[in-house]
């Protein structure tokens, strides 16, 4: 399914840290990523709490909170998952669950054009008319957060806020800049749609930023073929097996 949706303008973000540095130092940071949800617990509360307590009046009662996790995954990482029970908790709100991603896409390690090529899929129940917070651990180019706003966007979802223990992106807006989308689409027209999937007016602002360095179609496609072939031999390193062609 394409991606058509960008954020809407009048979405809030709200970080507690720009470099996962920040989270790695914390004893309990491994085992929350390899699944272990006490430990995310532990660490959520530890680094977040005051910082959840201050968002208290931005957002309505009633306001879903909602993570990219994978149901079925055993051993996934429960940091995103336990931001969002605590952020419905402290903030007078339901956490989603229903709502999952279909597939792992081993972000973590991945440069940028690996990220916009491995682009995740959900499925759940959507609230028609319902105002939506979306709630992750880490970001840097804000993929698959947009993923999940598409999909809930699509489906009737409202989306107002987003909520992130770490923005590592290089700028923390998620919009992309007007004159990026404009450069791009005079550059390729719909040639972007055509590759990633993504229509030029829905990428976040690290992706357009980052895609505005190539000159060309032929630059693109190169580079996706190239990222696929380092996603596999990475995968690969890490015992894993990819099916992507």
């Amino acid at each position: 399914m394409d991606r058509v949706y960008a954020f809407p303008k009048e979405t809030k973000h709200f970080h507690c840290f720009s470099s996962d540095n920040d989270i790695k130092q914390h004893s309990h940071y491994r085992a929350a990523k390899s699944g272990d949800a006490e430990a995310a617990l532990q660490l959520v509360d530890d680094l977040a709490f005051e910082f959840l307590v201050t968002l208290k009046d931005e957002f309505p009662a009633e306001t879903i909170f909602v993570s990219p996790y994978a149901k079925e995954a055993t051993g996934d990482n429960a940091l995103p998952l336990i931001l969002s029970l605590m952020s419905a908790e402290i903030l007078g709100g339901i956490s989603d669950t229903d709502i999952v991603q279909l597939q792992k896409v081993f972000h973590t390690g991945a440069d940028p054009m690996e990220r916009l090529i491995a682009r995740p899929s959900f499925e759940g129940t959507v609230q028609h008319g319902a105002c939506y917070v979306l709630v992750d651990d880490v970001t840097s180019m804000g993929t698959t957060l947009a993923e999940l706003a598409n999909y809930l966007l699509m489906n009737g979802g409202n989306i107002i806020g987003s909520i992130l223990l770490v923005n590592a992106g290089r700028s923390e807006k998620f919009r992309a800049f007007e004159k990026h989308i404009r450069l791009l689409e005079e550059r390729f027209g719909d040639e972007i749609k055509n590759i990633l999937g993504i229509h030029t007016s829905a990428l976040t602002a690290n992706e357009a930023s980052y895609l505005v360095g190539f000159r060309t179609t032929d630059e693109i496609r190169n580079r996706c073929v190239k990222a696929e072939k380092e996603t596999a031999k990475r995968l690969l390193s890490k015992s894993y097996s990819s099916t992507r062609c």
